[in-house]
């Protein structure tokens, strides 16, 4: 079981770090990714980490202001969110993948957690 924490209201060129706390012996063994969905858009890929948090990928549109980490001790994985856009506006979701590859479609991710709204104002 997944549980996304941290969204909220910020302006733009602000800070936000999302969690993703899981609870689960086998965490540690799981891939983890970040999706998000803006008002009348498709779910998309926004970055993901492999169990060991030795590989991580990020979407182009969020690539050096987003950084994405996990600490397997806390069973809790994070999204750092820098220079935030109002773009950036949407739920974000975690899930996890028993595996890394393919990590681009929300299709192979096996659990989800609910979502928290991020809010950027310009």
């Amino acid at each position: 079981q997944l549980q996304a924490s941290g969204g909220g209201l910020v302006q733009a060129r602000g800070s936000l770090r999302l969690s993703c706390a899981a609870s689960g012996r086998t965490f540690s063994s799981y891939a983890v990714g970040w999706f998000r969905q803006a008002p009348g858009k498709e779910r998309e890929f926004v970055a993901v980490i492999s169990y060991n948090g030795g590989s991580t990928y990020y979407a182009d549109s969020v690539k050096g202001r987003f950084t994405i980490s996990r600490d397997n001790a806390k069973n809790t994985v994070y999204l750092q969110m820098n220079s935030l856009k109002p773009e950036d506006t949407a739920v974000y979701y975690c899930a996890a993948k028993s595996s890394l590859h393919p990590y681009y479609s929300d299709s192979h991710y096996h659990y989800w957690g609910q979502g928290t709204l991020v809010t950027v104002s310009s």
